[in-house]
């Protein structure tokens, strides 16, 4: 097998893996999914994000990293015990990573402490969603 041929593959193999990950994310938004940047951990100097798509499950809000051959969510956000800490405008190393006009969104629950960034379209249909908690539930303060 001669370098073109070892190199034809090596492309081949590139553009299936980009084609299957633009097929994913189409997939995903298709379904009801919204672009959302999120991180695990809080770094100041800003990075850590991590581009996605949120998907609500009923009480969950599952959210798919754009960068993964990974079925299933990368992260998974429970509506029952989740609350907003705090909300803030994305500082300025952080904007490459977030959709345009995001909104940064410190969330604290029982799957633990997590932030949000995502647009104005996105966060009113999070805030509804985490406010629509079942009859009998207590709701906690979300805007």
């Amino acid at each position: 097998m001669g370098i073109a041929e070892i190199v034809g593959l090596v492309l081949f193999v590139v553009a299936l893996a980009l084609g299957l990950l633009a097929w994913r994310r189409l997939r995903l938004l298709r379904a009801g999914g919204v672009h959302v940047a999120l991180r695990r951990t809080v770094d100041e100097a800003g990075r850590g994000w991590h581009l996605g798509v949120g998907h609500y499950r009923g009480d969950q809000f599952v959210w798919f990293r754009v960068l993964s051959l990974r079925s299933g969510p990368s992260q998974v956000i429970l509506r029952d015990g989740l609350e907003i800490a705090t909300r803030r405008e994305p500082t300025s190393p952080e904007t490459y990573a977030m959709p345009v006009g995001s909104i940064v969104l410190r969330c604290s629950g029982t799957s633990g402490d997590v932030e949000i960034a995502m647009g104005p379209d996105a966060l009113t249909g999070f805030l509804s969603w985490l406010e629509s908690a079942p009859p009998g539930r207590a709701v906690p303060w979300a805007s």
